[in-house]
């Protein structure tokens, strides 16, 4: 493989990563910018070797803002709202990925079956994640667990932010471009479909408890993208360089990143109890 198209990846995955602590910080606002940057970094290290990736980055950076002082509400409705914000550019790339396909844009293997699944698995989720607060709302008698109202709240989040657009939601875009981006570089002959898809229904792979996903990520993205019609070779090779570019990048940022926490000073978060409309960043808030 060139080296060249390695340094390019490598690269294009610190911009995913740096993506991630920007739209962190649109969510998590009044964290001081210094720790809200640190614990970003920490979640993405958690997400590369959690064998429950995303979610399980949001379980270690929720523990980290309690201990801090949040409340453990707030932290489930701002940590839902990034979750599904972040989860709303996966689905958007897998139906933009299945749109592609069903038009032949490009060289990827095109039947009704690839190509329709993922615009109507994109849909359907879309449909029941937007139902779940409404259904919530419109029923307030029923009993509902906590921690379901507080997801509902945070979902609404996601929507506000959508609709209260600010440049820090372009950290979304970055941080899942990016890193496709980097799959591309270490595969740079795959067409555009093929790597959207791939990547997307590939990391499904990623929930199977193993460790920082060894083998299973590379076989689920290796398997997508030969299904999706990639040379089978390229496509293998391009798989295990990304992995181990996706793995260690975030890896070292994170553990540097949780070192400059543990060492700072205590700071204490705290954050006014919030509605889904207060998700909004405050009129007083720094940028940068």
């Amino acid at each position: 493989m060139n080296p060249v198209w390695v340094i390019v990846a490598v690269a294009l995955e610190v911009g995913s990563c740096v993506g991630y602590v920007v739209i962190f910080r649109r969510f998590f606002d009044q964290v001081p910018s210094g720790p809200a940057r640190e614990l970003a970094w920490t979640e993405e290290a958690s997400g590369a070797l959690l064998p429950t990736g995303g979610v399980g980055a949001l379980a270690i950076g929720g523990l980290l803002l309690r201990q801090a002082g949040m409340s453990t509400r707030q932290i489930i409705e701002r940590s839902s709202a990034l979750f599904f914000f972040t989860s709303a550019a996966n689905v958007a790339a897998l139906v933009g990925g299945g749109a592609l396909l069903a038009i032949g844009a490009t060289r990827g293997t095109d039947t009704v079956t690839l190509a329709g699944v993922p615009i109507l698995v994109g849909g359907v989720s879309t449909g029941v994640t937007l139902a779940l607060p409404v259904t919530v709302k419109r029923t307030p008698g029923r009993l509902w667990p906590t921690w379901l109202v507080d997801m509902a709240a945070g979902i609404d989040g996601a929507v506000h932010a959508l609709l209260h657009p600010s440049w820090r939601l372009l950290g979304a875009v970055a941080y899942l471009g990016f890193d496709i981006a980097a799959l591309a570089a270490a595969g740079h002959a795959i067409p555009v479909d093929v790597l959207v898809l791939g990547y997307v229904i590939g990391y499904i792979a990623n929930l199977v408890p193993v460790p920082g996903g060894f083998g299973i990520l590379e076989a689920g993205l290796a398997g997508t993208l030969i299904l999706y019609g990639a040379p089978p070779t390229q496509a293998a090779a391009a798989v295990i360089v990304y992995h181990a570019i996706a793995f260690w990048v975030p890896s070292l940022g994170g553990l540097i990143g949780y070192a400059r926490l543990r060492r700072g000073p205590t700071r204490e978060v705290t954050v006014p109890s919030t509605e889904a409309a207060a998700l909004s960043p405050t009129p007083a808030r720094a940028a940068g």
